[in-house]
């Protein structure tokens, strides 16, 4: 036999007993040298090579094995110290329960933490909703390409919000990639191909995503862009979908004194979310408006005003975010003009 195949080195001081503990966990022997006194063998299952040498350093090893039934216990230990973590090889797409709660996430007092390909994230949900939503402030101080990849996301729901400056994006088979400019916003239906290739210097975005926590994947194989154009393809039960500033219709909101840009997203989403920008009028207030759905998430993009709840006053200024809860009243007053901020609304599954 020629050694040629990665092996994972495993010290071994009981040769044998551990050849047969391995032997009963699914693994066969390919090679034990030399024969009058074995100091090395070589075992193979579920994927992996493994070398059992007694002249291997000692080491605290785990190996994670993706079986279909898991035994138990399914955390097992070798004669030789190695653990075998037993895990599902299919793990279950389930969606944590929501567990509504009221946050003010206030910019002046935030921090931002390094994320992804050079980006800072600033968390703008820190408990999370119960594990059920994620928002982030990104932003990107230094334009110029980014070290960024084909990637997608295994995600329920997730949009982006340009906030500020500008980035080039690609998207499969959406055609060339194209500016991605201030007031713009993407929805990428789950598992969408996608890159983000530069940026403007002070790019800043806010993304949304259900759930919070969600695999990125990247691909090896598929080059941005395709070459195709296909408006319309299902990904997933959902359409991409490119909001653009310099072609957005203004109208009335739901309350006087108010305006709104749609983006259609319930369209794409399959009525699964809403995302605007609404802009108040001078001298416009909010009184008892009553959040609705399982998720509402306020990003302000200018301006300066109050958000009262349950008797408290919570003053609001630029670049702030507020999630507001299902069934409760809340008043928004003292608006200076020219303020605006985004909304990002979710209905019930």
């Amino acid at each position: 036999m020629t050694e040629t195949a990665p092996q994972v080195v495993l010290p071994c001081d009981q040769l044998e007993t551990t050849i047969d503990w391995f032997a009963a966990a699914g693994f066969r022997m390919l090679l034990l040298r030399p024969a009058d006194d074995p100091s090395v063998a070589l075992l193979e299952g579920h994927g992996l090579t493994l070398r059992l040498d007694s002249a291997a350093p000692s080491a605290d090893i785990t190996l994670r094995i993706p079986v279909e039934h898991v035994p138990t216990p399914p955390t097992q230990t070798a004669p030789n110290g190695t653990v075998l973590l037993f895990v599902p090889s299919t793990q279950p797409d389930s969606l944590p329960l929501n567990d509504p709660a009221f946050v003010h996430d206030r910019h002046v007092e935030s921090t931002a933490g390094r994320g992804r390909a050079g980006m800072h994230y600033r968390d703008l949900i820190p408990d999370r909703q119960g594990g059920r939503w994620i928002a982030s402030h990104i932003s990107i101080p230094v334009g110029g390409p980014v070290a960024d990849y084909v990637h997608h996301h295994h995600i329920r729901f997730q949009m982006i919000f340009c906030h500020a400056g500008w980035a080039d994006l690609v998207y499969e088979d959406q055609g060339e990639p194209f500016r991605f400019e201030a007031g713009d916003c993407v929805l990428q239906p789950p598992h969408i191909r996608h890159q983000v290739l530069r940026t403007s210097d002070d790019f800043d975005v806010v993304e949304v995503s259900s759930p919070a926590e969600h695999d990125t994947l990247r691909d090896h194989e598929l080059t941005l862009p395709t070459g195709v154009i296909d408006a319309r393809r299902d990904f997933n039960g959902q359409r991409f979908a490119w909001h653009r500033a310099s072609t957005a219709t203004w109208l009335p909101w739901h309350t006087a004194g108010f305006t709104a840009s749609d983006f259609d997203f319930e369209t794409s989403t399959n009525g699964l979310a809403q995302v605007c920008v609404v802009r108040s009028s001078p001298g416009a207030s909010l009184i008892d408006h009553v959040a609705a759905g399982e998720f509402t998430l306020w990003f302000v993009r200018s301006g300066t005003g109050t958000l009262r709840r349950n008797g408290e006053s919570h003053p609001i200024c630029e670049l702030d975010s507020l999630v507001l809860v299902e069934g409760e009243r809340y008043d928004l007053t003292d608006l200076s003009d020219g303020f605006e901020f985004l909304e990002v609304r979710a209905t019930h599954p």
